[in-house]
């Protein structure tokens, strides 16, 4: 397996995501894509890929190295109108969607909103996300957490990777995070990780 171009706390969580595909995935899709490092390594696992990112220059970085199965469309996921170019994502057409670091840059209940509308009966969503401390016991996990974060950094060279991305703090705590998730996407895995992530992964109901 060819080694990542740069390390970072979302790129770690990489592997996680790839788990999560279910064999024969024919379409997906990832929200937020970024430089399409994410897509591409998807592409090896889905018949075809998109990824999507409201940034010009991000889009443009992911075009430069596209494998011949994936595709990279720059937008706003949170947008029914078509895209730029008259191409729109397709309600319920992807058999797997992934959202890193994406859901705390707006309302979750909106963000999931939109990922599961996007998501095919029987597809499966992978959200890693951040969330932030409130209670005595968030801010015993991050302490109790700093030493093992940053010995992975340093084994990995520190993080590294893209510039000039949107960058915004999470505003709902962790337990806020895993109510609503739990609420929102019955019978999903929720899971808070090292690193300041948590997962969830969901299985959207099929048509009966």
């Amino acid at each position: 397996m060819t080694a990542d171009p740069h390390w970072n706390h979302n790129v770690h969580y990489h592997p996680v995501v790839l788990a999560a595909v279910p064999d024969g995935c024919r379409t997906a899709l990832d929200v937020g894509c970024g430089d399409g490092l994410l897509a591409r390594k998807l592409a090896a696992r889905a018949e075809t890929v998109t990824g999507v990112d409201r940034s010009v220059e991000m889009i443009r970085l992911a075009r430069e190295t596209a494998s011949g199965n994936a595709t990279f469309l720059e937008a706003d996921y949170l947008g029914e109108t078509a895209l730029k170019g008259g191409t729109a994502l397709k309600e319920g057409g992807y058999d797997f969607v992934s959202a890193v670091a994406v859901v705390h840059h707006t309302r979750f209940e909106d963000a999931v909103a939109r990922l599961t509308a996007l998501l095919a009966p029987g597809g499966r969503l992978v959200i890693v996300g951040l969330a932030r401390d409130r209670t005595v016991l968030d801010l015993m996990i991050s302490v109790c957490a700093l030493l093992p974060n940053r010995l992975r950094g340093l084994l990995r060279g520190g993080e590294g990777g893209l510039v000039d991305v949107p960058v915004e703090d999470p505003a709902m705590p962790w337990g806020e995070v895993r109510r609503a998730a739990l609420r929102l996407l019955p019978g999903c895995r929720y899971r808070r990780r090292l690193l300041w992530r948590y997962t969830v992964v969901w299985d959207k109901p099929p048509v009966r």
